[in-house]
Parts: C-alpha cells; sequence; structure tokens
C-alpha cells in the first residue's frame, strides 16, 4: 500500500509498506542535480553529495560510519542529472536510529574547509577514474554532444577547473537554493510504521522553506556533432546517440521496447549480427534514457581498432534493416514480456521500490501503479513502434564518440552509411 503525506513543511512523503519484508530503506530526494548548475558551479551537486558524509556537528566522518554499522544498516548517496539521493536501508526494528542519522547527515553537515579540500582531491581521483573506464567516458562524451546547449550537458561529476572554484560559501548558497521544501521528497519503502515515521520526520526534520530554485530550459536545438579522443586503449570505443523522448512522452514506453529488440537483449538485433554472427565486438547494446525535458537514444560497441569501419557499416546495416523490414509481432510480444519481467523483479527489492517512488514523485509528482505500467507496456501496437523506428533508424542525425589509439573520420563514415 502506498500513503503520501505531506509534512507540516511542505515536504511530501511518499510510504510504501510491505509487510512481508523485514527491512525499511528511507530515501531523502532533493531536486538538486547537474541540471541545475552553471558552467562555473558545474559539479557542486554531486560535491555537496559527498561532503554530507565528511562530519556533522555531532558526529565526525568516522562516527557517521560506526554509528551505520552499529545498526546493521547501508548508507549511501547518488547524485544524478535531475535529483540527488540520500538513503539507508535498516532492519524494521532499527528504523528510528537510521532516521537520525540521516537527518543529522541532511541538516547538521559541517562543511569544514578542510574536509572540503580533501573531497575535491577524492573527485578528482573519480574524474580520472571515469577518464581511464573508456566505456564510461564515451558514454558521457556523447551525452555532453547530444545534449549541447540544454543544461543536461552538465557532467554530473563537473570538471576540475568547476570544482576549483568551488568554496564553502558557494555551497552554502547553493543549498540555500535548491535543498528547499517544495524541492524535497522523504520516500520509504518496507515494513514500517507509516505514522510513527511521520511524526519523527515532523518533529525532527527541519529545512529551508520553499525558495527560487534555478528551473532549468530545454536550450538549443539538437544538431549532430562528432568527435575522437585519441588515447593509449586495447579497443576502440564508439557510442553513437541521437535524441530520444522525455519520461512523460506518449513514446516513452514504445522506446523502451524498440530499444529492447534493437540492442537491449541477448537476443537483440544489434547482438545476434554484430556479436553472434561477425564476432566483431564483445560488448555491443543499445539504451534508450528519458530525462523530464529531453531523452537520448545511445549505441556503443567496443571493437578492435582494425575493425571500427566494419563496425560501424554492420550497425548502419542493421538500422537500415529496421527501417526497411520493420519489427514483427513477435518480436515486440517477446520485448513487452522481458520488460514486465525486468520491472516485476525490480520490485522485489525494497531499495528500487523507494527509488522509483521518489524519483516519480520529485520529478513528475505522480506514481504509477504496477497494473497502470503492466497495461502501458501491454498496449503498445505496431503503429506506435513504427513511429519510434522512424525516429531511431535516421543515422544522419546521429552524433558520435569514439575513444581510440587512433585517430577516425567517424563523420564521414556514419553520414556516409546513412546515405
Amino acid at each position: 500500500m502506498i500513503i503520501n503525506k505531506t509534512l507540516n513543511n511542505g515536504i511530501r512523503m511518499v510510504m510504501e509498506q510491505l509487510p512481508f519484508v523485514q527491512s525499511v530503506s528511507i530515501g531523502i530526494w532533493v531536486r538538486a542535480g547537474s541540471v541545475d548548475e552553471t558552467r562555473d558551479n558545474s559539479g557542486i551537486s554531486h560535491l555537496i553529495e559527498h561532503m554530507l558524509f565528511k562530519g556533522t556537528e555531532k558526529r565526525s566522518a568516522r562516527k557517521i560510519a560506526e554509528d551505520v554499522d552499529r545498526i546493521g544498516g547501508h548508507m549511501n548517496a547518488f547524485t544524478g542529472k535531475e535529483a540527488t539521493c540520500y538513503y539507508i536501508k535498516t532492519l524494521q526494528n532499527n528504523v528510528d536510529q537510521a532516521c537520525e542519522i540521516l537527518m543529522d547527515m541532511f541538516m547538521n553537515s559541517k562543511f569544514d574547509p578542510e574536509e572540503l579540500l580533501k573531497e575535491k582531491d577524492v573527485i578528482y581521483e573519480e574524474i580520472k577514474m571515469i577518464e581511464d573506464n573508456p566505456e564510461d567516458h564515451v558514454g558521457d562524451l556523447l551525452l555532453e554532444m547530444v545534449f549541447r546547449g540544454t543544461p543536461l550537458e552538465q557532467p554530473i561529476i563537473g570538471t576540475r577547473k568547476s570544482l576549483e572554484g568551488i568554496g564553502r560559501d558557494g555551497i552554502l548558497k547553493y543549498i540555500a537554493q535548491q535543498y528547499t521544501s517544495d524541492n524535497i521528497v522523504i520516500s520509504v519503502a518496507g515494513n514500517f510504521d507509516a505514522d510513527h515515521i511521520c511524526d519523527l520526520f515532523n518533529e525532527q526534520f527541519h529545512v529551508g522553506q520553499a525558495g527560487n530554485a534555478k528551473k532549468s530550459d530545454q536550450g538549443a536545438p539538437y544538431v549532430p556533432f562528432y568527435q575522437v579522443r585519441v588515447k593509449e586503449v586495447e579497443q576502440s570505443h564508439i557510442c553513437m546517440g541521437l535524441k530520444g523522448v522525455p519520461q512523460e512522452d506518449k513514446l516513452y514506453f514504445p522506446m523502451i521496447l524498440m530499444n529492447s529488440i534493437v540492442g537491449g537483449s541477448m537476443s537483440s538485433r544489434l547482438f545476434q549480427n554484430i556479436r553472434e554472427q561477425k564476432g566483431l565486438a564483445y560488448s555491443v547494446y543499445s539504451s534508450s534514457s528519458s530525462y523530464v525535458t529531453d531523452g537520448i537514444y545511445t549505441i556503443y560497441a567496443g571493437v578492435s581498432h582494425t575493425k571500427v569501419e566494419e563496425a560501424i557499416e554492420a550497425i548502419a546495416e542493421e538500422m537500415k534493416l529496421v527501417e526497411t523490414r520493420g519489427i514483427d509481432s513477435e518480436e515486440l510480444t517477446i520485448a513487452k514480456e522481458q520488460l514486465k519481467s525486468a520491472y516485476v523483479f525490480g520490485q522485489e527489492n525494497v531499495n528500487n521500490r523507494m527509488y522509483a517512488n521518489g524519483k516519480n514523485t520529485l520529478l513528475l509528482s505522480r506514481l504509477l501503479t504496477t497494473q497502470e505500467i503492466m497495461d502501458k507496456i501491454d498496449a503498445v501496437n505496431m503503429d506506435e513502434l513504427q513511429i519510434a523506428t522512424r525516429m531511431i533508424t535516421q543515422m544522419d542525425q546521429y552524433s558520435a564518440a569514439m575513444i581510440s589509439s587512433r585517430d577516425y573520420d567517424i563523420q564521414s563514415k556514419i553520414v556516409g552509411f546513412a546515405r
């Protein structure tokens, strides 16, 4: 059962009671992500997420970790393009202590200048780690190109230059702007007393009132871009993509199903052709990601340096077959079953339920029941799939990023194969 409440200070709570489990996941969601940043303070949302673990007025960073371990809990946080989430999972008997630790971190972090400098060094190493992982890095490069000129262009982690310019005063100003009651949702899932947990947050959780948070816009129109980064790597990593659909778009579910058919599973077109038949790649897949205002469809392949052109040609040929021959009803049926199964499997985890309920309440202000989601998946028809097909088979609209030991004119190859 899902219960929606509003605290006395205006913060929304979404609670899903699951009496058949013995754990509880509690998350504080904040509408503060990279879309809310500027070029000058890029990465500040992620930096704040790190700093909330570095000590409060009554707990050191070590004490926070020890107190979480003392109740057998697990605490973590993550920052995305549109939101930040701080969460703790614990046994149902330790809910009070878990909530107190989470609230203390959220409300009373010190943002000590010395700790801030140290944590920046940690993030600089995180940036290097991402750059040393070419599959992740090439995906980030593609995102920046597809969303160029829009708030979604900003990297979540920021840059060394932007982070160097962020001080304690800038952090406190950003918190005052974004960490306000209208920008916060508390999501709880598991076995707990809803009235009791509401009372805890009503009595102990205090944040700034609704303010003037930065509002993101859709920005510049899309134009394809191409980029090759030359560095010593064992494979050439190719990532191609174009604009997808926002999360509330009527084509949201058709795009997810289309993605499953084209490159989202082991039986998908790209996997079977590029890996199983041609042996060009170990890792090849596609993905469809949606945000509040926009979306992206991507194709990735990691291939030998000598087989880049062959791989791009094979991808283009497969997309051409999707365009000319379309998708058959059996493929759609299989994709629907895959998507429904993936959703149900995810619902068996209390963290996933906390995540979905919190994110959708914060960003979309509504929740879909499991049955509503199943119905929407089942309702997708071949006409809608055909529209999604036309969207993703426009090869001349694909941006592309590549990380390779060799330079390569990826633009001419992709545009050439599109003709």
